[in-house]
């Protein structure tokens, strides 16, 4: 019979879990703190850990890190299980080597799901690291919806290794953010990150670009230029738009990756020691089959494939994501209401994230009130509704769509505030009396202030 520890400082969950651990025939020990689920596993053969995130003691991640580095908890799968997951725990948790990292509350069916896979595989050790600065990794992937969690799970695990990676997506979803938080976050965040377009720079002086040339080595070359590769040494190199690349560049790029060395224009092979992360927003398989791109270095670019989704394939993070654009460029922090939260969610967002951040931008200039009205929203087009969701999607009806997003947002937040109605509206920057009126509308439980 299989161990499950399960450590959460709140006695209801902590039941709740152990019960079902034993209903689905396993053995469950129990902890109430991050030192007393150190102490149980360091006395039991434990085969899998459900931690909680936030304890007052010591956190999960703290408590993660303390299990990787005891030689008897390095291979223990531990998922993390939060009620406050974010961009930087997730990936953080991830990065130390947590098996999964699941949002509260987690059903039946998902908990058998977890604990059949983490008893079939072993967690790979990670590298223990200091957290005295994991709480301060900035929030700049927002959102919450699956598929930006399973992003924020790929980063964690990939950005320790030198393994190339390859971001695909619409334009505008987020690319460059991406390959930054994998440098940031990564064993390389003390070395260079280097961006380069593929698409902006003409054919003729990519070479150089990337490469860099040697002085006199064409005409105007009045200096030496190091070219991308070697500014990048020691870090991160991102090529942006590597599907517009074209052919004859593509195999001296696929040399450059494979074998760490570059050759300046008019200079000597040189090797550099870079991590290439890649992003387009072509279908290269597509271009492959048309002889636009090159099937050998596909391969060698997607090792770790990152997709992101459209901001219309993932409504949830609209109204997070126009919230933390507004907090950054008004001063005070303007508010979104509820007439304006709506006509957000209900636009289609054909620019993706791009798209919403110019459109905050605009409001925070020209509304002069604290509260955005949707009357402050008329510049964008008329669109339909997002045309899926998490979920499975949408009825086709605008009303509908905008109802069953709103009710979603609300039971998430007041999941995340255990039904604290007061953190609840702050969390969607609405008013009490208003999300009181929706919660009770929608039928999501009692009213439950702070005293």
């Amino acid at each position: 019979m299989t161990t499950v520890l399960i450590v959460d400082d709140e006695k209801d969950l902590r039941d709740g879990l152990s019960q079902a651990v034993r209903d689905l025939g396993h053995e469950a020990l129990d902890a109430a703190s991050g030192r007393e689920a150190l102490a149980i596993a360091g006395a039991n053969k434990i085969d899998a850990v459900l931690l909680d995130l936030r304890m007052p003691d010591m956190d999960g991640l703290q408590v993660l890190t303390r299990l990787r580095a005891a030689a008897d908890g390095a291979n223990v799968p531990v998922a993390i299980i939060t009620a406050y997951a974010t961009a930087a725990n997730t990936i953080e948790a991830m990065r130390l080597g947590a098996f999964d990292h699941l949002t509260k509350p987690v059903g039946r069916e998902d908990l058998a799901s977890l604990l059949t896979r983490m008893i079939r595989s072993r967690a790979r050790r990670s590298p223990t690291t200091d957290l005295s600065d994991a709480d301060g990794l900035p929030e700049t992937l927002i959102g919450s919806s699956p598929g930006m969690r399973e992003v924020q799970k790929t980063i964690g695990l990939v950005a320790d290794s030198d393994a190339t990676v390859l971001i695909t997506g619409e334009t505008g979803t987020g690319k460059e953010v991406v390959a930054r938080t994998i440098h940031r976050v990564g064993a390389r965040a003390n070395g260079p990150f280097m961006a380069l377009n593929c698409a902006a720079i003409p054919p003729d002086l990519l070479e150089s670009e990337l490469f860099g040339h040697v002085k006199g080595a064409f005409t105007g070359a009045i200096l030496e230029r190091k070219g991308a590769f070697r500014e990048a040494d020691g870090g991160t190199l991102f090529l942006d738009e590597i599907g517009d690349m074209d052919l004859a560049m593509q195999a001296k790029i696929l040399r450059a990756i494979q074998e760490r060395v570059v050759t300046p224009v008019g200079g000597k092979p040189q090797k550099v020691d870079v991590r290439i992360v890649a992003a387009t927003h072509r279908d290269l398989e597509q271009w492959m089959k048309q002889g636009r791109f090159r099937e050998d270095l596909f391969y060698r670019l997607n090792v770790v494939p990152i997709e992101l989704q459209p901001l219309r394939g993932r409504p949830s993070d609209i109204l997070p994501l126009a919230e933390h654009f507004l907090a950054l460029v008004s001063s005070p922090k303007k508010q979104l209401s509820e007439e304006a939260a709506r006509r957000l969610a209900s636009h289609a967002w054909p620019g993706n994230v791009r798209e919403l951040r110019n459109a905050m931008e605009r409001v925070a200039v020209m509304c002069r009130s604290e509260i955005v009205a949707e009357s402050d929203l008329v510049f964008l087009a008329a669109s339909p509704a997002p045309d899926a969701d998490e979920n499975g999607g949408e009825d086709g009806r605008l009303p509908s769509a905008v109802e069953k997003l709103e009710r979603r947002l609300i039971a998430e937040a007041l999941a995340e505030s255990k039904g604290n109605q007061a953190e609840a509206a702050r969390r969607l920057g609405i008013h009490r009396q208003l999300l009181h009126a929706k919660a009770k509308k929608f039928g999501l439980g009692k009213r439950k202030d702070p005293d």
